[in-house]
C-alpha cells in the first residue's frame, strides 16, 4: 500500500454542492478504513478530530472500523513495561489535551487486552453505529476511568450503558463468529500493510486506484484536503450545530474536543462549558488530564 500524492484540483464556481446531485450522496462516494486499537492513546486523541470531519463532510463517506490489536501485543511485549505505557499515555495527554490516564497501567492493567477487540467485533454484529459507541464507551473508562475494561462483567456493562441487545451481545460474545470478524480485520491490517496505529486509508469507489494511506495522527486540515482531493471537487463543510445541540446529542464531551469542533480556542470552550453548567446544562467531570462534561438530563 503505497501513499498516493495530491490528484489534479479544480476551481469551481458553482453554488455549494451544485457538482454532487443527490445520488451522488446519497451512495457517499468514498470509503474511509479507520485502523485503530482500543487500547492506543494516539488513536483515541484522534476521536475529537473524526467527530468534526464527520460534522463537516460526513455526507461525503462512510468510515469502517478495522480493529489491528497493534496494543494489544505491544502490552504482551516485555520491553514496554508498566512504567513506559503510563509515560506514552501521559506524553500523548500532555500533548494533545486529551485525557489519556497512564496510572491505569500502574494501578489496574488490562488484563486479557484481546478479549476488549473481541467484545467490539461483537457489538458491531448489531450494526457499525452500536460497534462505534461501543468502542467510545471502552475508550472513555479505559482512558478517563482507569478501569480494567477487559473482564466479561466490564464488558457487559457498557453493552448496557450504549443500550446494546444484552441477550443478544451475551451470547455473541467470544463466539466464533466475534472471533472471525476480529481475525479478518487482522489479515486487512497485514494485507494493507498497516504498521501504524492509528491509520486511516481513504478510497473512492469511482477510481481503480490504490487508496490512499495516512499513517498517524494528523491536523484536521490535512483530512479535510485528502477528501477534497479524492473528490476532485471544491467541497464545502456543512454549517456547525449550536453547542447546545452538539452537547445534547453527543452527552459527553471534553473542552479540547469542543474546541476543536467549533474552531475555539480551548480557554473559550472551557468559558462556554462552565456557563452551561452554571444553568445546570452539564455538569464537570473530574479526570486526570483536561476538562470533560456530561449533559444533564432533564
Amino acid at each position: 500500500m503505497s501513499v498516493n500524492q495530491t490528484g489534479p484540483k479544480h476551481n469551481h464556481t458553482q453554488p455549494k454542492e451544485a457538482q454532487y446531485s443527490f445520488f451522488d450522496l446519497l451512495k457517499k462516494p468514498i470509503e474511509i478504513y479507520m485502523f485503530t486499537d482500543p487500547l492506543c492513546p494516539e488513536a483515541w486523541s484522534l476521536d475529537p478530530i473524526m467527530r468534526k470531519l464527520q460534522l463537516e463532510y460526513g455526507r461525503f463517506f462512510t468510515i469502517r472500523p478495522i480493529l489491528t490489536g497493534k496494543w494489544s501485543y505491544i502490552y504482551q511485549d516485555d520491553l514496554h513495561t508498566p512504567k513506559k505505557l503510563k509515560a506514552q499515555w501521559e506524553k500523548t495527554a500532555c500533548v494533545t489535551g486529551v485525557c489519556c490516564d497512564g496510572d491505569l497501567w500502574i494501578e489496574n492493567p488490562v488484563s486479557y487486552p484481546v478479549n476488549v477487540s473481541i467484545a467490539i467485533k461483537t457489538a458491531e454484529l448489531q450494526g457499525i453505529k452500536a460497534g462505534r459507541r461501543y468502542l467510545r464507551k471502552v475508550q472513555e473508562k479505559l482512558f478517563l476511568y482507569k478501569t480494567d475494561i477487559s473482564t466479561d462483567d466490564e464488558l457487559i456493562q457498557i453493552a448496557q450503558d450504549v443500550h446494546l441487545d444484552i441477550d443478544e451481545f451475551k451470547r455473541d460474545l467470544h463466539s466464533d463468529t466475534a472471533k472471525k470478524a476480529l481475525r479478518c480485520d487482522l489479515n486487512l491490517t497485514k494485507e494493507m500493510d498497516v504498521d501504524h496505529t492509528p491509520s486511516l486509508v481513504f478510497f473512492n469507489e469511482d477510481d481503480e486506484d490504490e487508496g490512499l494511506k495516512l499513517s498517524g495522527a494528523y491536523p484536521y486540515e490535512i483530512y479535510v484536503k485528502v477528501l477534497k482531493q479524492l473528490l476532485e471537487h471544491d467541497v464545502y463543510p456543512m454549517e456547525k450545530p449550536a453547542l447546545l445541540d452538539f452537547i445534547r446529542y453527543f452527552k459527553f464531551v471534553s473542552s479540547v474536543e469542543v474546541a476543536i469542533i467549533f474552531d475555539w480556542p480551548v480557554e473559550k470552550a472551557c468559558k462556554e462549558m462552565k456557563k452551561l453548567k452554571l444553568q445546570r446544562i452539564v455538569e464537570h467531570v473530574p479526570v486526570k488530564h483536561g476538562m470533560y462534561w456530561r449533559y444533564l438530563e432533564n
